[in-house]
């Protein structure tokens, strides 16, 4: 959305044009007093008419990612830039996120590069941004170099002062401020980089650089130079300086879990080698730290919001500082002499006088110098609440009057087609570019955060949905560089140690890599080691056939099986008949689900749009897609049976709130079927708000209401006096009746016993059902089952959310204090869980001692109902700053202001339900917090350790996949496959479950069609003369060649080794050929399973290609179509091998190309 026409308004008046004659004759300027919202745009106007860099100051880091999102909308050709605040307070050792490091060095990095004549930067920063210390300009300067193609660099140094700058060297560059060395080849990702660059060296001379891709790690354009900077605030080259300064100080510290966290500290620091938390020691880093301001040019402009919200943001930061700051010294977790962590308001004040400040509000002193008109140009415009009618109204009433009205917001269709029903239709825009582009009234499809009535001649009115609708717009999500998941991330699941299956053999334990000499040839392995000792080398093209064994979450090892046995085959022959019989199964009611007759709902109505327009959050693609499937399943005659299956707060509530309201609107009734009394309530308060404009009735059955209320409930239902009845497995009694059902919603149904599951069951008949699930699915299984139940997958996080901060640790009360004080006074609320009844009131007496500040409650299931009722009321309604509560929160749970959660004893829970608790927060735009702890004394299981683990680290928005394939397969596939399979899939692992899953669907849909079956490939053995394996010179990883053997053995077109082979070359240079070789093999293996082939092997000096169809074919026409040198036998192609090896591997390749189009002939 662009709004930049709407400037030259502005800057018409007076008042503007007396404003920037002040500014540019360097007048004193008073505050300007504009109304608030109006303030981005004002200063996109100054921007654009001054044309100079701007620094924009605000008091709230909220107020500065809102004010950043709205100026690419008055600025759109130019780039704003925010200065990230650390999410650690001062003096807090906790590290700063790879978005902060690399986005603070871009920002002083683009101020430090600025020359006038370029692009002017604006930047928009927090005081508590602005008081962190960072890197002095000098050392910046010292530290940004320039490489040129053909340039003299000795890589040996270049890669030193990399580290010096903070610089990590990787196997394979995927993120910012890495670098790899593979021979000539270098890589590197410089911090204010997008993409990293790939240097190629001949000797010490640059010979080029290309910029890759660090997905695909494939390069894309040439560069000709190359800027880098340091990669972090904290430079680890004065780390062993600090080191000795503190020496005395980490020998001081006394052996607990604080000293143990430390230690490490005080040897990278002795290293001087970087670590997560090195800005920690910042200040003790330079003699003069500097601040953002010491990089700003002479000629900028600094606009700040308010002179005293600015003073006392700062004082209020310092207090807390400065507290904190002798409670860490107390428990000599900092030294007591340790310099300041943050720059004083004294100190930024003097430093902002040497820049010309203009206040949009209030400046210190208010009536000193030019008084400026503009602030009275901008009032409030006014509130409709939800009430469309009245806004319609007014819209018409300001065209009847020639003002010029500007409707900015994310429901601009919808409003349009409302506008359309007493008035010419108005095409929703998503740009005014200039004000010709202006008629009177204009739908703009955005969102902003507040409009505004500019006054005067023309009067012009921006409405946005904060005016319509009373929302606040939710605050930007911070733009974040996504991980880049390169090629091999997908086959890291493979270390030493780790069970596996191999199709074949069974369950083993991977051992590792091993290099063997065959007949001559050296070829590379993979090593698993059986039962009683036995051994299985796997060549590396058949690595495919070994996955990772996939069972449930603390289940014991799974039993090794013995090579030349019966048992694997057994167990293998029983997981395959049970799929079969589960194909089947689900094939049978696919087919009478397609010939069911259910109520075909009518198209949506007039207020169907009006209740989508009122919904205050943007819809992601996602979930506009999964709207549109449900909608067009209930306009079918077939019963609508859709699992929308989505990450925690990623929108599905709305979907069913849609589809509820579309069944009422046709007269019929909906019930909604929630796991927990607590969602139930959740789902009420949901249903009851977003109805509340439409004479809808929605009610509750659940434990919260007395009899009484349960029963007039039901007698309502029954009469049909209740549209929509949201409730727990109460709603499957045999005394609740409706009149008229439509519609099911099941939040959760895994959730659910066998005997409520088979009363679901029955409803499937003739009712349509929709199911909601968190629990995600593995796409091994969507592949699997798609066509036969209806899934809709939402996997876009909402554009406001923020992935959630999370810390795991051992138990810290001090954390904890700190955790809770920073929720506190920011206004949120925090939860805190403990998952043992017996104990809890003890935890909340401990942390009501440890924060007095607080207020607490606390919550568990065996509360009685209007006990609990009335806890989850007060806190949903902010009466508590702290609720202590059992894991009854895990599910669904909605507290956008509830944006901390502490998990005491995190080791008790598993991964699926640490994952969920997570979810209970982040879900406003506030900058959410996880922390995982666990006793300092306690011992760590294995299992627990990885689950930990493994939570601390996948924190992006939507890892709900990536914990899956840990924590959540075997519930997955029990959710949408039935419990029945678990035990299927724990014998044979989930992996090889779904691939015979997937065959017996097929087996089936061929028979149905007439099809004729094709026979699953059977394993094929290739054997040629060839070297073929990775050597460690070419690549010295291991673990990286591991992968790349799994990748390779995973490619099944000809395109795709070719594409292989250029991108080897490109990463790792001039391809050896024992990889020549390697990659032949694997078109070998290609066309061989197109031909159907059992082997390629070595007999009696020629190639034999072993085919079990050569006895249904007519072998003299092959042998003719096939040429000399080639012999047709029963069972056997025989390819004469002479020394001219070239010629006998490109005759190798065009037979089997022959042979797999006569494979089709056969099985068709």
């Amino acid at each position: 959305m662009q709004l930049d026409g709407l400037l030259s308004a502005l800057g018409q008046t007076g008042a503007f044009q007396s404003l920037l004659e002040s500014i540019e004759k360097r007048r004193p300027l008073a505050g300007q007093q504009i109304l608030r919202s109006a303030r981005p745009y004002v200063a996109a106007a100054l921007s654009r008419y001054l044309n100079r860099p701007v620094l924009f100051i605000t008091d709230r880091v909220e107020r500065a990612y809102n004010i950043t999102e709205q100026l690419p909308v008055w600025m759109p050709n130019r780039e704003i830039t925010r200065f990230l605040e650390p999410s650690a307070a001062f003096y807090e050792r906790t590290p700063w996120s790879e978005e902060v490091l690399r986005s603070r060095l871009n920002t002083l990095g683009m101020w430090f590069h600025y020359e006038k004549g370029a692009s002017p930067p604006f930047v928009v920063t927090s005081t508590q941004a602005l008081m962190q210390k960072t890197l002095p300009v000098r050392e910046f300067r010292v530290g940004s170099r320039k490489l040129r193609v053909g340039q003299r660099q000795d890589p040996e140094k270049l890669m030193r002062l990399w580290l010096d700058l903070g610089y990590e060297a990787a196997s394979i560059v995927a993120q910012p401020g890495q670098f790899s060395r593979r021979g000539g080849i270098v890589d590197v990702f410089p911090a204010t980089e997008s993409v990293p660059v790939r240097i190629e060296f001949f000797g010490d001379e640059i010979e080029s650089m290309r910029r890759f891709d660090a997905a695909t790690q494939r390069s894309l354009e040439r560069v000709e130079a190359l800027t880098f900077s340091p990669t972090r605030e904290a430079l680890p080259k004065y780390a062993p300086r600090v080191a000795a300064q503190l020496a005395d100080w980490f020998m001081s510290q006394t052996i607990d879990d604080e000293a143990t966290s430390l230690r490490p500290d005080y040897e990278s620091l002795q290293q001087g080698s970087p670590f997560p938390a090195l800005e920690f020691y910042l200040p003790w880093l330079y003699d003069q730290p500097a601040s953002l301001l010491d990089y700003l040019p002479h000629n900028v402009l600094v606009l700040v919001e308010d002179w005293q919200n600015l003073h006392d943001s700062i004082a209020h930061q310092e207090e807390q500082a400065l507290a904190l700051r002798e409670e860490k010294i107390r428990l000599n977790t900092l030294p007591a002499d340790a310099p300041l962590a943050y720059h004083t308001w004294d100190a930024l004040a003097e430093r902002l006088e040497s820049f010309q400040t203009l206040y949009l509000g209030q400046a210190e002193t208010p009536a000193i110098g030019q008084q400026s008109e503009i602030g009275a140009l901008f009032i409030p415009g006014q509130r409709f609440g939800g009430q469309i009618r009245l806004v319609l109204d007014h819209l018409r009433q300001l065209r009847r009057s020639a003002e010029q009205a500007v409707t900015v917001t994310r429901q601009a269709e919808h409003l349009a087609l409302l506008w359309s029903e007493a008035s010419s239709y108005i095409p929703p825009v998503e740009d005014i570019r200039t004000l010709d582009d202006l008629g009177l009234t204009s739908f703009v499809q955005g969102e902003l955060g507040e409009g505004w009535v500019m006054q005067g001649k023309k009067a012009l009115h921006l409405l946005t949905d904060a005016e319509i609708f009373g929302w606040k717009r939710p605050e930007p999500r911070r733009h974040q560089r996504p991980k880049a998941v390169t090629p091999e991330m997908a086959f890291a699941d493979l270390e030493l140690g780790d069970y596996v299956v191999h199709v074949e053999f069974g369950i083993g334990r991977f051992a590792g890599l091993l290099r063997r000499t065959v007949e001559g040839q050296d070829r590379e392995f993979l090593k698993l080691e059986y039962a009683e000792g036995d051994t299985l080398f796997v060549p590396i093209h058949q690595a495919e056939r070994v996955t990772r064994y996939v069972g449930s979450d603390g289940a014991a090892p799974p039993k090794l099986h013995r090579l030349g046995t019966q048992e694997w085959i057994q167990v293998r022959k029983k997981a395959s008949e049970a799929a079969e019989a589960y194909a089947k199964e689900l094939l049978e009611l696919y087919a009478k689900r397609s010939v069911a007759r259910g109520y075909a709902f009518n198209p949506d109505t007039p207020w169907q749009h009006e209740l989508e327009a009122s919904f205050p959050y943007v819809e992601t693609d996602d979930q506009l897609q999964a709207i549109r499937e449900v909608k067009q399943d209930m306009e079918a005659p077939q019963p609508m049976d859709r699992l929308i299956c989505g990450d925690v707060g990623f929108g599905k509530t709305e979907i069913a709130v849609r589809a509820a309201f579309k069944a009422v609107m046709d007269g019929k009734q909906v019930a909604v079927l929630v796991p927990t009394t607590i969602l139930a309530q959740q789902h009420y308060q949901t249903f009851t708000e977003r109805m509340v404009n439409f004479p809808i009735k929605v009610e509750i059955i659940s434990r919260f209401r007395t009899e009484g209320e349960q029963d007039a409930v039901i007698k309502a239902l029954e009469d049909g006096t209740v549209d929509i009845v949201i409730g727990t497995h109460r709603l499957l009694s045999q005394d609740v009746k409706f009149k008229d059902l439509g519609l099911l919603v099941i939040d959760e149904e895994q959730r659910f016993g066998i005997t409520h599951k088979e009363q679901l069951k029955k409803l499937r008949a003739n009712i349509d059902i929709l199911t909601l699930t968190a629990t995600p699915i593995p796409r091994t299984l969507y592949l699997s089952v798609t066509g036969l139940r209806d899934i809709s997958i939402i996997q876009t996080a909402p554009e406001e959310r923020l992935p959630v901060a999370t810390h795991v640790g051992s138990y810290d009360e001090n954390l904890v204090r700190q955790a809770i004080l920073r929720e506190v006074e920011r206004g949120g609320q925090v939860f805190f869980v403990h998952n043992r009844v017996r104990s809890i009131k003890a935890i909340a007496r401990q942390l009501e001692n440890l924060v007095p500040e607080a207020t607490f409650a606390v919550a568990h299931g065996q509360l009685n109902e209007h006990q609990l009722e009335r806890v989850m009321r007060d806190f949903s309604h902010g009466d508590y700053d702290v609720l202590i509560s059992t894991s009854i929160i895990e599910s669904g749970l909605d507290i956008p202001n509830a944006n901390t959660i502490i998990i005491d004893r995190a080791d008790w829970f598993g991964l699926a339900e640490l994952y969920q608790l997570r979810g209970r927060v982040g879900r406003s735009a506030n900058q959410a917090y996880a922390y995982f702890f666990h006793l300092p004394t306690s011992k760590l299981t294995d299992e627990a350790r990885s689950r930990l683990e493994t939570i601390g680290e996948e924190t992006q928005l939507g890892a709900g996949l990536s914990i899956a394939m840990r924590d959540l397969e075997i519930r997955g596939a029990g959710d949408i496959l039935g419990r029945r399979q678990s035990g299927h899939i724990a014998a044979v692992g989930f992996h090889l479950y779904t691939r015979l899953l997937a065959q017996a669907i097929q087996k089936y849909k061929n028979r149905d069609t007439g099809k004729k079956e094709v026979p699953p490939p059977t394993s094929l053995i290739i054997d040629l003369p060839l070297p073929t394996y990775i050597p460690p010179e070419y690549i010295e990883d291991t673990a990286l060649r591991i992968q790349l053997y799994r990748r390779l053995a995973d490619l099944h077109e000809i395109q795709q080794v070719k594409e292989m082979e250029t991108e080897l070359t490109d990463r790792f240079g001039p391809i050896p050929r024992a990889v020549e070789c390697l990659l032949y093999q694997l078109q070998v293996k290609i066309l061989a399973s197109r031909a159907r082939a059992t082997a390629v092997v070595i007999e009696q000096s020629k190639i034999a290609i072993k085919l079990p169809y050569l006895g249904q074919v007519d072998r003299e026409r092959l042998q003719v179509e096939l040429g000399s040198g080639v012999r047709v036998s029963r069972t056997a192609i025989f390819i004469d091998r002479d020394d001219d090896e070239a010629k006998w591997m490109v005759m190798l390749l065009e037979v089997l190309e022959r042979l797999g189009r006569e494979a089709l002939t056969v099985v068709e």
